[in-house]
């Protein structure tokens, strides 16, 4: 990407964040009223600062890791496995809230604007939930002009309410206009300041999302990543700094019917077109920074899975090449959130800090033992930055688990003990199926009598779904002919049915050696099916073929984008319309676990298959079972 796409597409879920960062850090502030609200500027200050550390953390991160350094990856390489799924724990929190709190506060700058829809809001927003879970299942992606817009907008507009707020203070010499009578309900106090910051620092998520997508840019990419981070950092406290100032300069403090934004807009603008167009581009940017983690969250879900701390149903690909076990796994948390705390911004919030600054704090204490390991050139100057940063980060996440621990924060951190808990389980369950399934010496011939004629070639070949080989090389090819084809569909005895197995072969080991060696007894020609998601891995898996002795013809099905089953499919189809006298029998080894809640962690590959296939006329979809204990 260039850095002008770049930068709308990748800073809209941080600066979308103010839109309801500053109302959080008032709404606390407001409870010991005037004299709360006098701690605005120093404690937004505290909040600049911060921002300016943690994206100076970033920059480092970024050069570091110009591969994509999302905290997942930073803090498991560098501080271990717990920490990582801490980590991505945090993430994950992140991106539910990010879907939550982003519609609850894009439908609260709606009802600003449309009064009539505020006993509305819930219903609503599971309605905008449920838009971009359909969107996305069909392939939605952050992308080009269309998503840059309304960042865009938002900026503009955001820009012109401070620009020209602080246009008319400045005609009557920046004289402050007074707050309404307020109720203190607290006493000003330290604990009430944190809260305060803890809230108002929930303006800084999706800080690392650039991070995440050094890969994206344009080369040299790490050198253009960071380049975009500073301008989002400078745009992010441009726009926060300037709206605490414009609150401020004129008195507005929150309520429950209008947003701050709303109240500034109406203040400096009154309530036409460009009102009308600052509280469109709010909702149109919260809207989009939900969607980003409708990218975020499958691919956090993928490395998990792929780390076998997570089901690897979510290292499956949909035939939109969208992750769609992760869309709809999020949508459903999301909804499920949103619903509890009745769309209500202010209520989501405390859940908001702990995970965002959980992840931020593990990536930054990681990226201060990597420089540490390293020490490459200016590795002193990078430890500072990230040291610095962690030990912000890390004093927002205690003080929002503190003193917000009551308001909800107590579930944000029982979410993250539970999610240790269940990814360290699976882990263990993949593990002890790793050790049941793993080949023994002993495992190494089928029977030489039930092997097909062998291929001219020996050699194997790996080859797209879109260019397949069929059996041509397995079993002699027969003429054709139509009124052959439809009587043999009417097959009533042994003797006219020819056969053809295709045994799916995912690695070497126990289970897929008992489905060939089933798949030989049957004294028919075999055919072994392997799908590889790159040329590597497909290179791996024919080296260890020909060391298992290359007793089968093997072919290799490339499917870049670790989709399984539309490739296998197509494939299927292939064969089956080359060869429609053959009755084709796909064979699949599948792990059979003693507990119910282990089944899950399996992919139910075979129920897919025979759904696509039934279609066909003589394809047979059989399952070879591999009991495993535990």
């Amino acid at each position: 990407m260039r850095k002008i796409v770049a930068l709308p597409v990748l800073s809209a879920d941080a600066l979308s964040s103010v839109a309801y960062g500053p109302e959080a850090l008032l709404a606390v502030l407001v409870l010991a009223g005037t004299a709360g609200l006098a701690y605005s500027a120093p404690v937004a200050g505290a909040i600049v600062f911060l921002m300016l550390a943690v994206g100076l953390s970033y920059r480092q991160t970024i050069r570091a890791y110009p591969h994509g350094g999302g905290s997942y990856i930073v803090a498991t390489d560098n501080l271990g496995r717990v920490p990582g799924l801490m980590a991505a724990a945090g993430l994950l929190t992140d991106y539910v809230l990010t879907v939550a709190v982003s519609v609850s506060s894009g439908m609260a700058a709606v009802t600003s604007a449309l009064p009539g829809l505020s006993d509305d809001v819930v219903l609503i927003g599971l309605l905008v939930i449920a838009v971009l879970l359909a969107g996305n299942l069909r392939g939605v992606k952050q992308a080009g002009a269309l998503f840059a817009a309304p960042t865009y907008a938002f900026i503009i507009a955001i820009l012109s309410l401070v620009a020209v707020g602080l246009y008319d203070a400045a005609g009557r010499g920046f004289e402050a206009t007074p707050t309404p009578p307020l109720h203190a309900v607290e006493g000003v106090g330290l604990l009430l300041v944190m809260r305060a910051f803890a809230s108002g620092s929930t303006a800084m998520t999706g800080i690392e999302a650039i991070s995440n997508a050094v890969p994206a840019f344009e080369p040299v990419s790490w050198r253009n990543a960071r380049t975009t981070l500073s301008w989002m950092v400078g745009l992010l406290v441009t726009l926060f700094a300037g709206t605490i100032a414009l609150v401020h300069l004129t008195g507005v403090v929150p309520e429950s019917r209008e947003t701050v934004l709303s109240q500034l807009a109406h203040i400096t603008f009154g309530s036409g077109g460009m009102y009308i167009f600052i509280q469109a581009a709010t909702a149109l940017i919260l809207l989009l920074a939900a969607n980003t983690a409708y990218n975020d969250f499958p691919r956090v879900l993928y490395l998990l899975a792929r780390d076998s701390h997570a089901p690897r149903i979510f290292l499956r690909l949909g035939d939109r090449l969208a992750f769609s076990n992760g869309i709809m796994l999020l949508s459903v948390a999301a909804a499920v959130v949103y619903a509890a705390f009745d769309g209500k911004t202010a209520s989501l919030i405390p859940l908001y800090a702990v995970g965002v600054f959980l992840a931020f704090t593990l990536s930054q204490c990681g990226m201060v033992v990597h420089w540490w390991r390293r020490r490459e050139r200016h590795w002193r100057k990078s430890l500072a930055f990230n040291a610095v940063g962690a030990l912000l980060s890390a004093v927002v996440f205690i003080t929002a688990g503190i003193t917000k621990f009551t308001e909800g924060a107590w579930l944000a951190l029982l979410t993250v003990a539970l999610f240790l808990l269940v990814t360290t389980r699976i882990r263990h369950h993949y593990d002890m199926v790793r050790r049941a399934v793993r080949l023994h010496s002993r495992l190494i011939e089928i029977p030489s009598r039930t092997l097909p004629p062998r291929p001219e070639s020996r050699k194997t070949r790996a080859e797209g779904a879109d260019g397949v080989e069929g059996p041509s090389d397995l079993l002699p090819r027969r003429d054709r002919h139509p009124e052959k084809e439809e009587r043999e569909e009417r097959e009533e005895t042994p003797e006219e049915i020819r056969h053809l197995s295709v045994v799916l072969v995912d690695a070497l080991h126990q289970a897929s050696m008992r489905a060939m060696a089933y798949a030989a007894s049957l004294q028919q020609p075999v055919l072994a099916l392997h799908v590889s998601p790159s040329d590597e891995d497909a290179e791996r898996f024919r080296e260890s073929w020909l060391l298992w002795g290359d007793h089968l013809p093997l072919r290799i099905v490339l499917s870049p984008y670790r989709a399984i089953v539309t490739p296998l499919i197509s494939y299927i189809e292939q064969l089956h319309h080359q060869r429609p006298d053959l009755t084709i029998t796909v064979i699949l080894p599948e792990i059979v676990v003693r507990h119910w809640w282990h089944r899950p962690l399996h992919s139910p590959l075979a129920g897919r298959l025979r759904r696509a296939l039934r279609p066909l006329s003589k394809i047979v979809v059989t399952t070879v079972p591999f009991h495993v204990d535990g």
